[in-house]
């Protein structure tokens, strides 16, 4: 092998800085990823509303956006409505039910304001494993059925640089 190498290398007009470029190329501190499951898209961005028509009214009639009709999801607590952008989506968000982890936000934030961001994941499964792995909280112990009908999970913001995350499996 190292015969067949070095008569490569003497066909080579400069050799000496050949394996320089390739040896700086080819860093010995590369390693394999991590995990199984990759990032993908901006899926969304959750915005919490104290009123939810009036918040339909601006972006269907001011803005001209085509708006979802309301969708109710007891199972976390909210109303929600999508706002169709093009290359992502708006969530609208409005309290559902005494329990509804909107009604804390909006009690804090009187005029509503963004709530989370939604980032598809090719496996809602192995993404939760690896972020638990690497000490990032989940806020189940499993994934729920989200808007969309797909699995998804929410990260503590304290582990994400103060931003809710929301991972949806694509």
């Amino acid at each position: 092998m190292q015969r067949l190498i070095r008569g490569l290398l003497t066909r080579l007009p400069n050799p000496t800085r050949t394996i320089r470029t390739l040896s700086a190329s080819c860093s010995l501190t590369q390693k394999a990823p991590r995990s199984l499951w990759k990032l993908g898209r901006l899926n969304h961005v959750a915005i919490a509303v104290p009123d939810l028509e009036k918040a339909k009214s601006l972006y269907k009639d001011v803005f001209g956006a085509q708006v979802s009709e309301t969708i109710p999801l007891p199972e976390h607590g909210v109303y929600t409505v999508f706002v169709e952008l093009g290359n992502t989506k708006l969530e609208l968000l409005h309290p559902l039910g005494e329990k509804s982890p909107i009604t804390g936000f909006l009690k804090k934030n009187k005029d509503g304001g963004m709530h989370h961001i939604c980032i598809e994941v090719d496996s809602i499964t192995d993404a939760i494993a690896d972020l638990k792995e690497q000490k990032i909280r989940v806020l189940s112990e499993e994934a729920k059925i989200g808007a969309h009908g797909k699995p998804v999970v929410f990260l503590h913001p304290k582990d994400c640089d103060g931003v809710l995350v929301e991972l949806e499996e694509a």
